[in-house]
């Protein structure tokens, strides 16, 4: 019986092999796991059995060594600089994070180091907007494939967040991530056989939840799927609402079982309600939370970190720009105050017939419109009227004619008599002068109405 160890160099069918591992069955016979070293096989991983392969040994004894004719040894030195690279590391220092094509704010390496910690690395990074949260998951993403634990990945994000997300991750880490829809995973499925698991396709893919949490057409995939790491984003989607399981949280439940290294990503994690957060937390950690209604932070330390701009404040030398409020008084004119009473005392049947609760539900989307600008406000109605020609008319509805005067009101407000435009306009002048050879900045406005 040939004892082979990791590490050893084999021939296995014509070609040349290392031994990565050795598993041994009930039966007494060895399962090679080998790693190509030959051209025509390099960097392939197989498996064999060594009692129904013939496999040679190659003895070191026997290796032919051919000096280095290159000048300064050049081929020497970069064989040994790429076996040097293929180390994988074993401590908890970061080793290759650190080093993305990022401006690194210490506070953002942070989460890597708690995880690597951590014998699983299952985290939910809960910092606040604008600190970087997608940066903070690449360097613990880049650190995991430093030591092998990388190879499979799956991202779930928001359809609106999905490019942006496969940017960050290549422009910054080099990391692939092959963007999934519905289309695809079916032009997948359709070029494979029907046995075959479309989510081992690809070993790095980005897809949206709303496209997996359709279990009956996926669900027997996932299950049979796994992978190294899994990163869910905008995390707060997948917690439990009250007594009611949706559709995302149960995929997210699915999920957490199919990887050992799971990283969540929310700058609003808490709803206010515990048993809501407590969800999130017995994803990564089962065992975390005995009680949903009553724990402490202790429970989830290690689990979850969360920081503000206030708490890193020191660490940013003056990236984070202060917001000023002001506020701005203009005295409406005569066609926007005709217009403002008409919105005022204007009943809607619609709103009315409504359940309790629900009520005056377009009024308050109309609202809303009307302290944008008149122009929105008259989008809006007419988007409402078209709904109501289609179904009644002026003498069926009250609506109608409602609707229609208060566009009419709207329409005769010109640009001289929009108030708010024109407080606006001397506002942004200003501060064009004010922000002149600055940094570039921005401004948010809000609008209403003062008695």
């Amino acid at each position: 019986m040939i004892d082979f160890a990791p590490g050893m160099r084999t021939i296995i069918r014509d070609e040349e092999w290392m031994v990565k591992k050795i598993e041994t069955n009930s039966l007494g016979n060895k399962t090679l796991y080998c790693i190509g070293v030959s051209p025509l096989v390099k960097d392939r991983e197989s498996i064999f059995l060594a009692d129904l392969e013939e496999v040679q040994i190659v003895d070191p004894a026997e290796v032919k060594l051919v000096a280095d004719s290159s000048p300064f040894y050049k081929r020497a030195l970069l064989y040994l600089e790429s076996q040097w690279r293929q180390q994988i590391p074993t401590d908890t220092n970061l080793h290759i994070g650190h080093q993305a094509a990022m401006d690194l704010m210490p506070y953002q390496l942070d989460p890597a180091k708690l995880s690597l910690q951590r014998p699983r690395q299952r985290i939910l990074i809960a910092d606040t907007v604008g600190l970087g949260k997608t940066l903070e998951a690449g360097i613990l993403m880049s650190e995991l494939i430093a030591r092998g634990k990388g190879k499979r990945i799956l991202v779930v994000t928001v359809k609106s967040m999905m490019t942006q997300f496969q940017k960050e991750m290549w422009n910054r880490f080099t990391i692939p991530l092959v963007r999934l829809d519905s289309n695809r995973i079916q032009k997948i499925r359709a070029s494979l056989p029907s046995i075959y698991n479309p989510f081992f396709y690809y070993d790095k893919t980005i897809v949206s939840i709303d496209t997996l949490k359709r279990d009956v057409e996926y669900r027997t995939h996932l299950e049979n799927a796994y992978w190294d790491i899994i990163v869910i984003d905008e995390a707060q989607n997948v917690a439990e609402r009250g007594d009611h399981q949706a559709q995302r949280s149960r995929l997210a439940k699915l999920l957490a079982d199919r990887s050992d290294t799971m990283i969540m990503l929310s700058a609003t994690p808490h709803d206010g309600r515990s048993k809501s957060f407590a969800s999130l937390m017995n994803m990564l950690d089962p065992t975390a939370i005995a009680d949903p209604q009553n724990y402490t932070s202790e429970d989830i330390k290690g689990l979850c970190i969360r920081r503000f701009k206030k708490d890193v404040k020191d660490q940013v030398s003056g990236s984070f720009l202060e917001r000023t409020i002001t506020l701005e008084r203009c005295r409406a004119s005569a066609q926007e105050e005709y217009a403002f009473d008409i919105f005022t005392e204007m009943q809607l049947e619609m709103d009315l017939r409504k359940t309790k609760g629900t009520g005056q539900l377009f009024k308050t989307s109309l609202e809303k419109s009307l302290f944008s600008s008149p122009a929105a406000c008259i989008k809006s109605i007419e988007a409402r009227l078209r709904k109501l020609y289609k179904k009644y008319t002026a003498d069926d509805i009250k609506d109608i004619c409602l609707l229609e005067e208060l566009k009419f009101a709207l329409e005769v407000i010109t640009p001289a008599g929009f108030t708010r435009y024109q407080k606006l306009t001397k506002c942004y002048g200003k501060l064009q002068k004010k922000w002149k050879h600055k940094v570039k900045r921005s401004g948010v406005f809000y609008a209403e109405r003062l008695h």
